[in-house]
């Protein structure tokens, strides 16, 4: 099938159903959300359910609402308090839970949509701990470690929603008979074990509820991973009862399998992760729902090209402040790649991307010795504090740019007064011997014996660092001769840190790659959100990302998607092709560059929630109609996209004959070797005949 990908393509998908809940008013259809990370900024999952909250309200309207914890530290900052309209039966099910001792909020939740929230405090109902425990053995025999708090919690939590949705139910039916409704129709999606709980709770009570039941990651899987075993190959030969027992995890495993089994419709959000649930959940996916993103935060449209120059431009800031004193290499011919993510060092694949740095900077030393990459790697981690040398080096540079001001304007000063006596200004009485002297102050003060430091910050406990062991490993010591230059910057970015002083975001825009070598990666928001940016990253085929770009396009690497293999060829073979890859990176222009991100921004619609939602639609209908046959989704339902191969493209956007020269911008005179590309090669990669 040879189809051009363009925005008009991915346009109607969940879209269709947006009536803000109007047919499952009229079908009597309610749909709840669980997630312990619902108004909850605890993890990746509080992404997805984040971000996806505005495509499910504007679906499901009222007829949606989103169950979680209440942790107040969130909360006050997360949710607008509010109760619900009286004679809904949301505010009947709520008052007869609280008539019961339990304390529960309701709001809604302050994000893109605003979905109705039901915050439950766990405290409030701790003193039924033990009931509920007793009741989880003699239906399900699964025990609770009383030491265990995450999951005394997480018990606790699932009772409360279970009995609030059977109250919930039972409402709704007298609600309907009065209002002469069709019987209600009620699904409820349950994400990772946490909220599993509720889900086994209301089918061993019996009650007639659709359950979806979505693993993000199972839990077994992020233990073995953390082990160093080779996971993917030994899938099939794990004793899962054994391995979960050696780690002390059992009852949090049998609770997450028992589940994944009584849920009418289990989905994960990626083949790999479906692969991995298969042989350690003992059950294969119904749906696959892969995770989005709200492409209208990131959504620049033709700007994005200019905010990557800006977002550069700060970067630049504080690599001249950095590498003070050792700023030989140009900067217009400098490209910045970095790795961001939870400091897993070895499921991120932190250690295959320095070995690949290392070789990276021997292939460039020999082949392309004026270009210079500066890797960053984004690890948050225990320190002690700011690096000295760090924080000289952009003082210094701060004081040498206000002497040069002072003295280009004091310059500009004694030029105009001459001028305006009517002489030609002569350059030995523009530029005084005390302006010299400031200046040569200033660049003295930038001389330096030491090499740039490779951390930003005091790393606690430096000598056992991985990410610091690895680099002393492979000699990235950012010396003169190096093509390649490290800085781990061990947190999290944002606009008050007084290195950088810009956010994630912007620090993504003005990078040129990401690298992102995952060996254990369910999904991957990291790569997807450089993509909606128009950055082009490596992912690998054991990610979800990179499995969902690979079935929906043939050459994700015209599209600035480089795939690494990590399944199906050795550690060494792994590490060359980043290499390679990273090589082949460095070797396009400044023009090839823009075409590609042209390419890498125009993938943005397939990961856009409006795109993706769909999936969630299709479990949610699958399940509807495994409690209740007679149910007709009133809209036909599709998965043509999952059959929707995108070909290579034919220079995504082709610039024309007539303005080649002006779009897109031309580069700097000889900056990135532009003039190098002879006329027939580069009008053959434009696609241009």
């Amino acid at each position: 099938m040879n189809r051009r990908f363009s925005r008009v393509e991915s346009g109607a998908d969940l879209k269709d159903y947006f009536d803000r809940g109007d047919i499952a008013s009229r079908e009597n259809r309610w749909n709840f959300e669980v997630a312990w990370e619902v108004a909850n900024k605890v993890g990746g999952i509080y992404t997805v359910i984040r971000s996806k909250a505005y495509v499910s309200t504007e679906e499901m309207g009222e007829q949606l609402c989103m169950m979680g914890p209440y942790k107040e530290n969130c909360a006050r900052t997360e949710m607008e308090e509010m109760e619900f309209p009286r004679g809904n039966p949301l505010l009947d099910a709520v008052n007869s839970l609280r008539s019961r001792g339990y304390k529960i909020h309701t709001g809604r939740w302050l994000v893109d949509g605003n979905p109705q929230l039901i915050l439950f405090d766990i405290g409030s109902a701790a003193w039924k701990l033990d009931q509920f425990k007793s009741e989880m053995w003699e239906k399900c025999h699964i025990g609770i470690p009383h030491l265990d708090i995450e999951t005394n919690d997480a018990v606790i939590l699932g009772f409360m929603i279970a009995e609030f949705l059977e109250e919930f139910r039972n409402f709704a039916v007298t609600y309907s008979q009065n209002n002469e409704l069709s019987a209600p129709r009620i699904v409820a999606h349950f994400h990772e074990w946490q909220a599993g709980v509720a889900l086994i709770v209301l089918r061993t009570r019996l009650v007639e509820i659709a359950t979806v039941f979505t693993t993000h990651a199972t839990l077994l899987g992020r233990y073995l991973c953390a082990g160093n075993t080779d996971f993917y190959n030994n899938l099939d030969k794990f004793a899962v009862d054994e391995e979960a027992g050696k780690r002390q995890i059992y009852h949090r495993y049998c609770l997450e399998r028992g589940a994944t089994h009584l849920a009418h419709v289990f989905t994960t959000v990626s083949e790999i992760t479906g692969y991995e649930a298969e042989h350690l959940l003992k059950r294969k996916p119904d749906i696959i729902t892969p995770n989005g993103l709200n492409v209208k935060k990131f959504s620049a449209i033709h700007e994005f090209q200019n905010l990557h120059a800006v977002a550069k431009e700060k970067i630049n800031e504080f690599v001249r402040g950095h590498f003070y004193g050792h700023m030989d290499f140009d900067l217009d011919k400098t490209l910045y790649f970095f790795i961001a993510g939870r400091y897993e060092f070895g499921n991120k694949g932190a250690d295959i991307f320095i070995e690949s740095l290392a070789r990276l900077n021997a292939m460039l030393k020999h082949e392309k010795p004026d270009t210079t990459v500066v890797a960053f790697l984004i690890f948050p981690t225990k320190t002690n504090n700011f690096n000295v040398d760090s924080l000289r080096g952009h003082a210094v540079i701060k004081q040498l740019r206000d002497t040069i001001n002072n003295v280009q304007q004091a310059v500009g000063k004694r030029m105009f007064d001459t001028c305006l006596k009517g002489n030609i200004p002569n350059p030995d009485d523009l530029l005084q011997k005390d302006d010299l002297v400031k200046i040569k102050r200033c660049m003295f003060a930038m001389q330096r014996d030491s090499m740039p430091p490779v951390t930003t910050h005091n790393v606690a406990d430096d000598w056992n660092d991985p990410v610091l062991a690895s680099i002393r490993r492979c000699h990235l010591f950012n010396s003169v001769h190096d093509r390649v230059k490290m800085v781990f910057h061990p947190e999290f970015l944002t606009s008050t840190n007084p290195l950088f002083g810009i956010d994630y975001e912007e620090f993504v825009r003005g990078c040129h790659l990401g690298v992102f070598p995952s060996y254990y990666e369910p999904w991957g928001y990291t790569p997807a959100e450089c993509t909606v940016m128009g950055i082009p990253s490596v992912t690998t085929n054991l990610s979800g990302f990179g499995c969902f770009m690979q079935e929906h396009i043939s050459d994700p690497k015209s599209y600035g998607i480089y795939i690494v293999d990590r399944r199906y060829i050795g550690l060494e073979n792994s590490v060359q092709q980043l290499s390679s890859f990273m090589m082949e990176f460095s070797r396009l222009n400044r023009r090839q560059r823009i075409i590609q991100r042209n390419r890498t921004e125009r993938l943005s619609d397939l990961l856009d929630w409006r795109t993706l939602g769909i999936y969630y639609r299709q479990a949610r209908v699958k399940a509807l109609q495994a409690v209740y046959p007679d149910y007709v989704d009133e809209l036909t339902l599709y998965g043509s996209r999952n059959n929707l191969i995108f070909s290579r493209p034919h220079s995504e956007p082709p610039s024309p004959t007539s303005s080649r020269h002006t779009t897109p911008a031309p580069s700097v005179h000889g900056s990135d070797d532009e003039d190098s590309v002879d006329e027939e090669t580069e009008l053959k990669e434009l696609g241009i005949k």
